[in-house]
């Protein structure tokens, strides 16, 4: 009996040191963002980041979205997920390229690849691989996590016949698409989005960009500013992020980690499926507002593209990481053009 009992009691206490070790293994992530969850696609493709994952899971790991401004500024993300002092962000990697030049390439390339064609680089052709190697550097992990369509390439006040009229203007532009712009003489502001409408309406800048017509839409830039040009040459596509504290994402175990990693490439999946589905209705909407929808002529994305190349080799000359995964892009992109051009109708 003895026997007995004293067998019971290991069995009991080893259920137990079992139930703890599993509760000590559950993930919890703070994951603070840079869009608002209200915001679609770049806000809302988080909240739903969110949802899958702690549905899917069926509670080993629990996201907590949290909305920009409520953990720590939201530009200030990165540095706070590098101290450990949040756990993981919902973002895009062009907004750190002051860290870290290379992480825009990851983000949204001026006339770069389509969504499809990104994700076959990133995913395939190393440049996710590329990505996560720039920020072990700084203790973070770093999954591409979602991709929406071609943005607009600005709200302006009046017609522009010519780059040349831009020069001098103060405007709203993100990521590498801001150093052509600068290039060409304008003075360009990284806005949050939320800052944006009244810095337009108050005359803090001139013009703005921001992202895809469904967006902007949202938004209302069109009260403002009625002539919107596309095509958005400096973001064909944008892909999105989930960062993770480094010594974080180490504790998880490879099921953990597998289980983030796929809910991530669903994602992706998914904002762009619904980033191509909602952008005609937009569009019919806008310019039943008044917008006057323009067109850049071949003559100036000309310039747009020369002056890219420029920024594009500058940058690459002073930053070996940028020149590495630059030089990537453009032979995984020389192979699939081969592809393109015979596989697809234009």
């Amino acid at each position: 009996m003895k026997r007995l009992l004293g067998t019971v009691a290991l069995a009991a206490a080893v259920t137990v040191g079992l139930a703890a070790s599993a509760s000590a293994d559950k993930v919890r992530l703070k994951m603070g963002s840079t869009f608002p969850s209200k915001l679609t696609q770049l806000g809302s493709l988080g909240k739903n980041l969110e949802q899958t994952v702690n549905l899917i899971s069926g509670g080993d790991i629990q996201i907590k979205f949290f909305e920009p401004g409520a953990l720590v500024p939201a530009l200030e993300l990165f540095d706070a997920i590098k101290s450990g002092s949040v756990d993981a962000a919902w973002s895009t990697s062009g907004y750190w390229q002051g860290k870290e030049p290379s992480l825009a390439l990851f983000s949204a390339v001026p006339f770069g690849p389509n969504a499809s064609e990104y994700g076959a680089w990133l995913f395939y052709g190393g440049g996710e691989k590329l990505m996560q190697e720039v920020y072990a550097k700084h203790g973070i992990y770093s999954m591409i996590c979602g991709v929406i369509a071609p943005e607009a390439s600005g709200w302006f006040r009046t017609e522009i016949k010519s780059l040349d009229e831009l020069k001098g203007k103060k405007m709203r532009f993100f990521g590498l698409g801001a150093k052509v712009m600068e290039k060409l003489g304008v003075d360009t502001q990284l806005i949050a989005g939320a800052d944006i409408y009244p810095a337009l309406e108050r005359g803090t800048i001139d013009a703005t960009e921001f992202s895809q017509p469904a967006i902007d839409l949202d938004l209302g830039f069109y009260q403002i500013a009625k002539h919107y040009y596309f095509p958005g040459w400096h973001q064909q596509s944008t892909s999105f992020e989930l960062m993770i504290n480094m010594k974080k994402w180490d504790a998880m175990t490879e099921q953990q980690q597998a289980l983030l990693r796929t809910a991530c490439r669903a994602n992706y999946t998914l904002g762009m499926a619904e980033g191509e589905a909602i952008q005609g209705k937009a569009l019919v909407e806008l310019k039943s507002k008044g917008v006057i929808i323009h067109r850049w002529p071949d003559s100036e994305l000309a310039k747009l593209e020369a002056a890219w190349k420029e920024v594009a080799a500058e940058i690459a000359a002073g930053d070996a990481s940028f020149k590495t995964a630059w030089e990537s892009l453009n032979k995984f992109r020389a192979e699939y053009k081969t592809w393109r051009d015979i596989g697809y109708l234009d």
